[in-house]
Parts: C-alpha cells; sequence; structure tokens
C-alpha cells in the first residue's frame, strides 16, 4: 500500500492547510471526469482515502505510529459524522455548479444595474452652506439603436440551444463518495436562456453603452469629508429592461487656509498686540460669513479662547441649527522697542512696582500714551 505522504505528495511535517492545498490539486488532476486515463479514478480514489485519514489528527496520529494497520476500519469512506473531507470534495468540484460552493446563477428576467460610485472635492465653504453642482458621470445607458435587446433592429433574442431556454444544464458525475447531478450555468447563454446570433452594432449585443451624462446635483449645508449623497435612478442602466442603479457621491472637503472644522464648531485664531491684550480693541476676524468684529475683552491673556455663538457650521439636516467659532487668542510681544517706547514702559514699571499690579494704569494716561506711538 502506498504512503499516504507520498500520494499527496508532502512531507510528514506538512501541516493541515500544505495537505489541503495537495489534496485539492491533486483531486482535480485525477478526477474521472476531467482525467479519462486508465488508472485515474483508482488514484482519486486513493487520494481521497489518504487526505481521509491524514486531515484527521487523531487518524493522522494512529497512522504515524503504526502504519495504515493502526487505523482498524477507519481508513476508506469519509467519518460522515466529520464531514471535512465531504465538504472538501464538494468545495473543489461544485463551486461554480449550484452545489455547496456558491452558484451564482444569472437571472433571466431584468435585472437592476450596478450603483456607481464618484468622488467630488469641493471648496470649505461649499461644504458649510451648501450648492447645487454640476457634474459629469460616465455610466452605462440604455442603448437607443436596440432598446437594451442586444438585438440589431428588427430582429431578437432567440432561446438557447444548448438549454431549452432555461439557462441552466445538467449533468450526472460520479464520485467515491456516490453519483450526484450537477447544474451549471449554461456555457452558451451565460445563463440567460437566450441567444442574439444578429448583435447590435452599436452596443455589440450587450444592450447598453458607455456615455457621459452632465448631472446636477444639490449638496446640502453642513457635508463634511466622507458625507455620501445618492442620487437614485442614475447609476448603471439594467439589463433586459430593469430599473437602473443608483449614483452614490463621495465627498471631500479642502481645507481652508484661516478656518478649520471640528464637529460643527469653526476654529482659528487671532493675532493680536500686548497692548491690545492689556487694554483690549475691537478687531476685525475672519468667519464662514465673511470679516466680522471681534472684541478683545481687556487683560486677555495668551490662548484664551474668545467665542463667536451662531458663526459654526449648520447641522446637516437642519441648517438653521448652527454651532459657534472658536478664536484662540495669539499675543504677540515686541521683540525690540523704540527710543519712544522705553521711557513709556520704564514709567509705567515704577508705577507697577509702587501701586500693586492691580492698578488700573490705563486711567493714568501712561497707556493711551504707550499706544499711540
Amino acid at each position: 500500500m502506498a504512503d499516504f505522504y507520498e500520494l499527496l505528495g508532502v512531507g510528514k511535517d506538512a501541516d493541515a492547510d500544505s495537505l489541503k492545498r495537495a489534496y485539492r490539486r491533486l483531486a482535480r488532476q485525477y478526477h474521472p471526469d476531467i482525467n479519462k486515463d486508465p488508472g485515474a479514478e483508482e488514484r482519486f480514489k486513493e487520494i481521497g482515502r489518504a487526505y481521509e485519514v491524514l486531515g484527521d489528527p487523531e487518524k493522522r496520529a494512529r497512522y504515524d505510529q503504526f502504519g495504515e494497520a493502526g487505523l482498524g476500519g477507519a481508513a476508506g469512506m469519509p467519518d460522515m459524522g466529520d464531514m471535512g473531507g465531504f465538504a472538501d470534495l464538494f468545495e473543489t468540484f461544485f463551486s461554480g455548479f449550484g452545489g455547496p460552493g456558491g452558484a451564482r446563477t444569472q437571472r433571466r428576467g431584468p435585472q437592476q444595474g450596478d450603483d456607481l460610485r464618484y468622488d467630488l472635492t469641493i471648496d470649505f465653504l461649499m461644504a458649510v452652506f451648501g450648492e447645487e453642482k454640476e457634474i459629469r458621470v460616465p455610466h452605462l445607458e440604455t442603448c437607443t439603436s436596440c432598446r437594451g435587446t442586444g438585438a440589431k433592429s428588427g430582429s431578437g433574442p432567440t432561446a438557447c440551444k444548448t438549454c431549452g431556454g432555461v439557462g441552466q444544464v445538467r449533468r450526472a458525475t460520479r464520485t467515491p463518495f456516490g453519483s450526484f447531478t450537477q447544474v451549471a450555468e449554461c456555457p452558451t447563454c451565460s445563463g440567460s436562456g437566450q441567444v442574439i446570433s444578429d448583435p447590435c452594432g452599436t452596443c455589440g449585443g450587450k444592450g447598453v453603452q458607455q456615455v457621459r451624462k452632465k448631472l446636477r446635483i444639490n449638496i446640502p449645508a453642513g457635508v463634511d469629508t466622507g458625507t455620501r449623497l445618492r442620487v437614485s435612478g442614475e447609476g448603471h442602466a439594467g439589463l433586459r429592461g430593469g430599473p437602473s442603479g443608483d449614483l452614490y457621491v463621495f465627498l471631500k472637503v479642502k481645507n481652508h487656509p484661516r478656518l478649520h472644522r471640528d464637529g460643527l464648531t469653526v476654529l482659528s485664531e487671532v493675532n493680536v498686540s500686548y497692548l491690545q491684550a492689556i487694554l483690549g480693541d475691537t478687531i476685525e476676524v475672519d468667519t464662514v460669513d465673511g470679516p466680522t468684529s471681534l472684541e478683545i475683552p481687556l487683560g486677555t491673556q495668551p490662548n484664551d479662547i474668545l467665542i463667536l455663538e451662531n458663526k459654526g457650521i449648520p447641522k446637516l439636516g437642519n441648517p438653521v441649527a448652527r454651532g459657534n467659532q472658536k478664536i484662540t487668542v495669539k499675543v504677540k510681544l515686541p521683540k525690540r522697542i523704540t527710543e519712544d517706547e522705553r521711557p513709556l514702559l520704564e514709567e509705567l514699571a515704577s508705577h507697577y512696582s509702587a501701586r500693586g499690579p492691580q492698578h488700573h494704569y490705563h486711567k493714568s494716561g501712561l497707556f493711551s500714551r504707550l499706544f499711540r506711538q
């Protein structure tokens, strides 16, 4: 009796995945429906017996220790309580034939067209407030020459002679586990049950043709990168008169040079002088609505955050509700001072030392004089 490892062409240290790959390769090679050579069927049975033993850890251990004699009556037909080898055989040979491997048989009637994805990049402000946008989308449309039949004008599809119009063919196959009927997609009509003897010259018999269609889509206020818009019926055309699929527009939003988004909140920064931070001031800042006045309170500290209410991002689906804008204040200190500024600052420093930090020096006129410099 041949050694099981030699039959499968693997070493005695082969793992489960290596055994399975070897078995599938050899089973395909020696299957009686594929290999008509004398002895192929017997070799196929030996390969199946070898894999049934080596694929089971317990049987493999007995075989490694005692050889085939240690198996008793275990070798031969697979243990039906453990469908490993049985399922592998189905997976190997019946995939695509309607068996457990998962056949996909084409439907003969109208089929809905595939959905289509389109990636669109938009500006920051367009994402904030929304806008109508024109795009050009390449997709499949029903052929106008044959109206989707795929046949030249004046002709039409006829029933497939191979399958008799049912779209499937059947055949019986003998295996070591019995006789099985395989149901396969008809190779002549690809499962449609119909053939076109005189195809349309415009679409080549496909019934659809590639076109570039102009569409206007509505981008709602508040969208962000990753937002998906669905445009019903603007995907690929269906086959044999089926409905079209849908168009899905995936958005990507460009960055703004000065404004940043965090959910519904707009984040920005503003630079002020140390005098503006100490004395307070009213300045102009950028917002999504355009330049807006911002009050810098007296005594503003570096990295303080000031809030402009309702200057943020509209809520998607409810544009009346808006977030806020948070502005981080950056205080700029001068690296050099002029000869006119120095005595004023020294005078201020002396007042600060003498009267304490709680005194409002802007009342003494020192700050106003310094500010004018």
